[in-house]
């Protein structure tokens, strides 16, 4: 162990790539950012308050359709490093025992009043160094800060569907975000495969960069299907066979809210 390990083992601050992470949020996209820092080597503490969520959360992570299983058929892992990510993971309805880490990433449903009551709870539940991570797809980030006493260490972390695919990790800094908190953050973004991208909180506007941009695009695609111009599915085919995209703005909509399903655009 080197002289910085030892001195943040005695502080009882994590060592830099040991952080244990807390998922808040077992469905679709906490059950994927799981996966994903899971493989990173992180382990992983995944809670939800719905057994049923709880229960149907593993089979995710090993054989959905971005599951480890699939990554093993693929070449990308070995079926050792699959074992052993899968042993990372413990999904429990036990809310206490995913507070008691280093990182935790909120991936709750999309609505302020629940995170902010979730925010200032985990305040009051968490260790004082933890640090809060918002998975919201465009709610002020400062919003959740100011419900706790820990507002440096509150910062959004956006991801996108499907987590062990996308690279997006959209960093949302709000303006009491400590420098320290950012730079842990895109560290643990960027050491589980994703591009970091910092980006200024605002109160002003929900979506922060990508769902702005992309709120623009829907609108524009919806006139153009009200005008009848062409389909939604002519929309779709236009916009993948001229920008290359994955999936049409409307097989986006379709894919995000089903976790990316086999038929499903």
């Amino acid at each position: 162990m080197t002289a910085d390990s030892q001195l943040a083992a005695n502080q009882g601050q994590p060592v830099a790539g040991s952080e244990k992470i807390g998922v808040i949020g077992s469905g679709v996209m906490g059950s994927g950012i799981a996966q994903v820092m899971a493989i990173a080597g992180h382990p992983v503490v995944a809670f939800d308050v719905d057994p049923g969520v709880v229960a149907a959360a593993p089979g995710l992570v090993a054989e959905g359709r971005f599951g480890i299983q699939g990554a093993v058929a693929r070449g990308k892992m070995t079926e050792a490093e699959a074992e052993a990510a899968l042993a990372r993971i413990d999904f429990t309805t036990d809310r206490d025992a995913a507070a008691g880490v280093d990182v935790i990433i909120e991936a709750v449903p999309e609505r302020l009043d629940l995170k902010i009551q979730l925010f200032r709870d985990l305040d009051k539940e968490c260790p004082e160094h933890t640090i809060l991570a918002s998975n919201s797809s465009g709610y002020p980030v400062q919003a959740l800060a100011v419900a706790t006493d820990r507002a440096d260490r509150v910062i959004g972390w956006h991801w996108a569907s499907p987590p062990p695919v996308m690279k997006l990790a959209e960093i949302v800094r709000a303006p009491q975000t400590s420098d320290e908190t950012t730079e842990t953050i895109c560290r643990l973004a960027a050491a589980a495969g994703k591009n970091p991208v910092v980006i200024k909180d605002s109160a002003m506007s929900w979506g922060y960069v990508t769902n702005r941009v992309y709120g623009a695009m829907i609108r524009e695609a919806n006139a153009v299907v009200a005008e009848g111009v062409a389909s939604r599915e002519e929309v779709d085919q236009l916009m993948v066979d001229c920008f290359r995209w994955p999936s049409g703005p409307y097989g986006m909509v379709s894919g995000a809210t089903t976790g990316w399903k086999a038929g499903k655009k």
